[in-house]
């Protein structure tokens, strides 16, 4: 369908085209054919065609600086030839679609073909029925009138189906429209700046025209395609479209061609805009894909999720596209790979990283459940028809006779249906549908709290988050730059200086300096509202430095327009690797002068001069520059600032400077003046970062500031607290500590900083990625890290993709950073993320409720109707029953306890690990509590109800026979038990007061309500199709009574102690193991070597499970033999450097034995001595701390005991064993309680103390 609009479009504008060009310069097809061109072929063509970019813009009737006149009838005409810049997304899929969907489900067939085949069967009469030769198949209590109603369990079976696939389908297309919408709120909210009439506006991306000016700079993804007509230093991420990683440089002179689709990664610049939708090299794309149906759609997704905004993607297969299609694509290499508009991208199955945690466990249990649900059904089916056949052919010894065969038949088919039915009991097919709700439900609500999902299972996974690393500007603090202090004319003033109070000299080339050397689309605009503050717009902290200029009596502008952007000579950008940014300007005289300013000990670096009181250059040497280190940045930093220089540098006019030689260009400046820039936490922070801390996750900055203005940050917020023992360190400090002596970078040294690591200075983006896939790969916990990253960077791509859930901020946000992340802050406020994480463990807890609710219900149904049907060889409940009560249990119970609002006290508990089982030990505790009173009553009123209630006994009913009270009174309880056990099921944490806020979810009210209604008239009036007989006052009265005896049991349940029940934890664990550790091996190569340690790491565990049996027997053999103790104590030899003189007591038999054994086992691993070990504490001066205690090595080396190999160990210092995981030190083996090891002792290395404070 897509394809189909996409070509109407496109003939349309064909079309439209040919009566147009007259209007314009510049024909459709003349400017597509432009845009598939690249570097000196693009500059040659339009210089053949053209003359110039300037031409290129007067045929497009635009001008270079004034942009588009923005005329509505120009607008018009504009659309009318070149098109709209939108794509038409594919068609969503119809309500019809979505109901075929849901009969796929292959328990739902079953059902369809077994009510089919009683249908049939019911219609037909066979010949034979009214003899007596076909045994006690037809006696009973059947009269004409109701063997003609055996059609109704089919129909009612079918019915029921209906209801189940209806339902399914309708929750499928809510979520789907629901999910179009968030979509397109987010399409409406992507804006890109234009120049019209002179005016620099935002307007939405749709909006885009050919022949309008748009001004691209850092971290924007470019919605159109255009040629280049003025560029600072502009580089371009095209992997998207040409799957080529490196950044491509782009210059008017040298490539000028920017394409929809790609990211800027470096620089800024104006293009113009030659095409738009379905014209753009996206668009074509997208035309091109339409045809390939979903699978391709997929694919590209999957692929396009992967390259996007990635920088490390080094492989990209490029698809075979046939005939015409190949020849559109050549220019581009291969089709897929980010977009513009971003359609298709943001599909919520895109399998970004790896299952959610929950899916995870969640996929587990329903194959385990239905696994078990099957082989019970199966079971059931086969005892049904031996029993039946034994009695009749065995027992009674009847003849088959073939007027009998449809009887016998139809048996069979109302055994086949029992079996089905317990299976459909068994799955719980809800669950899906359960989580469905959950998420799609919280994803609404968390609109509300200013987080805007993109990955519906990132909701899920920040309820577990267990570290969250955060930035500090915008994030932490108000992203409000005000300049607060400044060192100006060698006085360090603490508050704006007054202008009086300087030289006019300085003044001038701080005022030239700051206007011209900031992005030309930073302002400082009027406030809105009375009163208000100023307007910042574009770069904070050139806001910043522009108000300066205002505080100090300036105005900005004027300078700016005396040098207009168009006459600035050169820009070298601000990106991470520079951290500064330069300007190079001609002065009137022909020379040159270069306007530097960035981070304060970066830049003064670089000074050789600084401008003194009277305004002259004075010399400034390295000493000064410590000086002022210490007196002016450092007292600054501590203030929480941050401090920025300001310099310049002339360059004579001859011989000119080679300006892409930036080291020397950037040497030799005179320092104008360092500012101390004030960013003020926001008054929300330091009370939600206390939350966090409450909720067992760890909140760490990482920032590109310095450490001291990073450190008085932290403790502001309360990331960090004196006296406590953390580390603050820097990003150099940082790589010091993680590589080895070739450079690269060491899980186990990663491992020892981390867990201590609060704040990280003047990190990299690749020093932010390696910490967050340090943290997540680490194994030296037991529960697998989950990792929450903020970032609004171009630069954070790589490490909000790494995390497990990535936020990226929806006013401060790059494009890029926004594609990289699973959820938007729309307003960058930290204290949203703590309500994402509430929302996050609401939905985990709903999960839960629901897990704890279904599981009941399916144990309980499943054994009634397995030891029903096995005992009485009919279910007591029918498979319309079931059908009803599965609706109950899975749709309506998933909506009920699906929408429960999350509340304050789901952040005073731990996250849950990833390897948590889902079902904890409260859950299955209630799970068997409940089933045993539920069986117990259920299989009392089946054996002897009749005799209670005093009615009719409905056991070894023939077929066909009507409905008894006796069953319809079982049926009827069970389902009041459900009802109320669905109230218990509300708490999952063993609380006693199960009503607790019952009342603030309507949802819950209306459906336990609505069920009890619906109940009443099943039983009351649904006759023969639900096997239902209707029921006096007393009866019901009763069914009410027992029912409600599951909230007294829920209390009796809750008072027995967890402790008690150590024997369930097996069964909570159903999915402990999860797959997960390996990571997603295939996703970048430097990731196969995690997959080659993961392997090492087997062995080397294998190892140190024999080694610690083969110390146990050491210890047995030595307590048998009585002889002293000789393995252990040797183990304890490596800690005899310390004075601890241990006899080395050793048959040399038992040596060589175990050495030939080891020798063997060790040839396949490297010798342990060459692996770097996760203890090499030692090699750091500073964590060389005295140990006081002997430590146990876990595993011995195999080395050093050949020969002389004793006294090499003595020697050595007191470092637990190699290839000892630091996950396992806790583990040790005590030999003399005097002596007791443990490694990870208070004054082992691991507690070295190191506190920045």
């Amino acid at each position: 369908m897509g394809e189909k609009a996409n070509s109407d479009f496109y003939s349309k504008s064909q079309s439209a085209q040919a009566g147009q060009d007259g209007e314009f310069g510049c024909s459709l097809q003349e400017l597509r054919s432009l845009m598939e061109l690249r570097g000196t072929e693009a500059l040659l063509k339009i210089q053949e065609d053209y003359g110039s970019t300037e031409g290129l813009c007067r045929r497009l009737k635009t001008s270079p600086t004034e942009g588009l006149p923005g005329v509505v009838t120009d607008a018009a005409k504009r659309i009318e030839t070149y098109g709209k810049n939108f794509i038409p997304p594919k068609k969503p899929k119809t309500f019809l679609q979505l109901v075929w969907e849901a009969l796929q489900d292959v328990t739902l067939i079953i059902l369809e073909f077994a009510a089919l085949i009683s249908l049939g069967l019911s219609f037909y009469q066979p010949p034979g029925q009214e003899s007596d030769l076909c045994g006690k198949v037809s006696g009973g209590a059947e009269d004409e009138g109701e063997a003609e109603a055996g059609w109704i369990e089919g129909v009612a079976i079918l019915l029921s189906v209906v209801c189940v696939v209806l339902v399914t389908a309708f929750n499928d297309w809510s979520k789907e429209k629901q999910f179009r919408g968030l979509q397109s709120r987010i399409e409406q909210e992507q804006k890109f700046t234009v120049i019209r009439g002179g005016q620099v506006i935002q307007i939405p991306v749709a909006d885009i025209l050919v022949g309008d000016i748009a001004q691209v700079k850092y971290g924007d993804l470019l919605p159109a395609d255009g040629v280049l007509i003025q560029g600072n230093d502009l580089k371009i991420d095209e992997s998207s479209l040409t799957g080529e990683s490196d950044h491509v440089r782009k210059a008017v002179d040298r490539d000028p061609m920017l394409l929809s689709g790609t990211h800027v990664m470096e620089g800024s610049g104006r293009m113009v805009v030659t095409a738009v939708g379905v014209n753009s090299q996206t668009g074509i794309i997208f035309t091109l894909l339409g045809a390939g149906g979903e699978e391709e759609e997929e694919q590209k997704e999957r692929k396009g999720k992967r390259q996007n905004g990635s920088m490390e993607n080094s492989q990209i297969k490029v698809k075979k596209h046939e005939g015409a299609a190949a020849m559109e694509m050549e220019p581009l290499k291969s089709a897929e790979g980010g977009d513009s508009d971003d359609k298709e991208k943001r599909k919520a199955n895109v399998s970004k990283k790896e299952k959610s945690v929950l899916q995870g466990k969640l996929t587990k249990l329903a194959v385990q459940i239905g696994k078990a649900g099957l082989v019970m059904s199966a079971i059931t089916v086969i005892i049904l028809v031996l029993y039946f056949a034994i009695e009749n052919f065995v027992l009674e010894s009847r003849p088959w006779l073939p007027e009998c065969t449809p009887v016998y038949i139809q048996y069979f088919v109302k055994f086949f249906i029992i079996g089905v039915t317990v299976l459909v009991v068994a799955v719980p097919e809800g669950l899906p549908l359960a989580v469905t709700i959950s998420l799609a439900y919280s994803v609404k609500k968390m609109m509300k709290d200013n987080n805007l999902v993109r990955h519906l299972d990132a909701c899920e996974t920040m309820g577990n988050a267990t570290a969250i690393c955060s930035d500090k500007t915008g994030t932490l603090t108000t992203n409000r730059m005000t300049v607060v202090q400044a060192y100006l004319a060698d006085v360090h003033y603490k508050e704006v200086p007054k202008p009086e109070s300087l030289p006019t000299k300085t003044l001038d080339i701080l005022v030239n300096a700051i206007a011209i050397n900031c992005a030309y689309t930073t302002k400082i605009l009027p406030p809105d509202k009375e009163g208000g503050l100023p307007k910042q717009v574009g770069n904070k902290t050139e806001c910043g430095l522009l108000g300066f200029v205002l505080d100090l009596g300036r105005d900005y502008q004027p300078v700016r327009n005396q040098i207009p952007e168009e006459k600035l000579y050169k820009v070298y950008t601000f990106n991470s690797v520079r951290k500064s940014m330069s300007t190079v300007i001609r002065l009137a005289d022909g020379s040159f002068r270069t306007y530097c300013k960035g981070a304060s000990e970066i830049i003064l670096k670089k000074c050789s001069r600084i401008l003194d009181k009277s305004g002259e250059p004075r010399a400034f040497r390295p000493r000064d520059r410590d000086d002022m280190v210490k007196k002016v940045i450092e007292p600054m930093a501590c203030d929480g600032l941050r401090t920025i220089c300001v310099a310049y540098r002339d360059f004579p006019a001859d011989p000119e400077p080679d300006w892409d030689n930036e080291n020397d260009i950037l040497s030799n400046l005179t320092a104008i003046c360092v500012v101390g820039i004030e960013d003020p936490v926001r008054p929300e922070v330091p009370e939600a970062i206390r939350k966090c801390q409450r909720a067992g996750i760890t909140v760490r900055m990482v920032t590109g500031d310095n450490i001291n203005t990073a450190r008085a940050i932290a403790i502001k917020c309360g990331i960090i607290h004196p006296g406590e023992d953390f580390l603050c360190i820097d990003g150099k400090e940082f790589n010091r500590r993680i590589r080895n002596q070739k450079g690269e970078v060491e899980q186990e040294r990663i491992d020892k900083l981390w867990p201590k690591l609060r704040v990280l200075a003047r990190s990299s983006p690749t020093d932010k990625h390696t910490l967050v896939k340090g943290i997540i790969d680490s194994t030296l916990v037991d529960q697998r890290q989950v990792v929450a990253v903020t970032g609004d960077g171009t630069n954070d791509g790589p490490a909000l993709k790494k995390a497990d859930v990535g936020f990226a901020m929806g006013i401060a946000g790059t494009d890029v950073a926004k594609e990289a992340s699973d959820i938007i802050l729309t307003d960058d406020n930290f204290s949203s993320i703590v309500k994402a994480v509430m929302w996050g463990r609401n939905v985990y807890d709903s999960i839960s409720k629901f897990l704890q609710f279904q599981l009941t219900v399916n144990v309980v149904a499943v054994i009634v109707a397995f030891t029903g049907a096995c005992i009485t060889q009919d279910s007591p409940l029918k498979a319309v029953q079931m059908l009803w009560v599965n609706l109950i249990m899975d749709t309506f119970a998933s909506l009920a306890l699906a929408t429960e609002p999350p509340t304050e006290s789901l952040l005073l508990r731990k996250p849950y690990g990833r390897n948590n089982p889902l079902i904890s030990l409260t859950m299955m505790k209630n799970i068997l509590g409940h089933g045993l009173y539920q069986l117990s009553i259920i299989f009392t009123l089946l054996f002897v109800g009749e005799q209670i209630f005093d009615m009719d006994n409905g056991r070894n009913a023939p077929l066909h026979s009507p409905p008894s009270e006796h069953y319809t009174v079982i049926f009827n309880t069970f389902v009041m038990m459900q009802l109320f056990n669905e109230i218990n099921a509300r708490k999952i944490h063993g609380e006693r007061n199960v009503f607790d806020g019952i009342f603030r979810n309507p949802i819950f009210c209306s459906i336990v309500l609505g069920t009890f209604a619906i109940q009443v008239v099943i039983v009351q009036f649904g006759g023969k199709p639900f096997s239902c007989s209707p029921l006096d006052l007393e009866k019901w009265m009763w069914c009410v009574f027992l029912g409600l005896g599951e909230l007294v049991w829920g209390q009796v349940i809750a008072t027995i102690p967890n402790s008690r029940l150590n024997f369930l934890k097996g069964a909570g664990q159903l999915t402990y193991k999860e797959e997960v550790p390996e990571e997603e091996l295939n996703d970048e190569e430097e990731e196969i070597d995690h997959g080659e340690r993961e392997l090492r790491r087997g062995q080397i565990l294998w190892f140190r499970g024999l080694s610690r049996i083969q110390t146990q027997m050491e210890v047995v053999n030595t307590f048998k033999s009585g002889t002293p103790l000789q393995g252990p104590l040797r183990r304890q030899s490596s800690s005899a450097s310390q004075g601890h003189d241990v006899p080395h007591v050793c048959s040399p038999s038992h040596i060589r034995v175990v050495n030939a054994f080891r020798s063997s086992l060790y040839d396949s691993l490297e010798k342990p001595e060459s692996r770097t070990s996760i203890h090499s504490f030692m090699t750091h001066p500073e964590f060389r701390i005295e140990d006081s205690q002997p430590h146990l090595p876990l595993i011995d080396h195999a080395h050093t005991l050949e020969g002389s190999g004793l006294k090499r160990i003595s020697s050595q210092p007191s470092s637990p064993s190699k290839n000892n995981n630091t996950a396992d030190s806790g583990i040790n083996l005590t030999i003399d309680t005097s002596k007791s090891a443990a490694s990870s002792s208070p004054s082992s290395p691991l507690h070295s103390v190191e506190t920045s404070l």
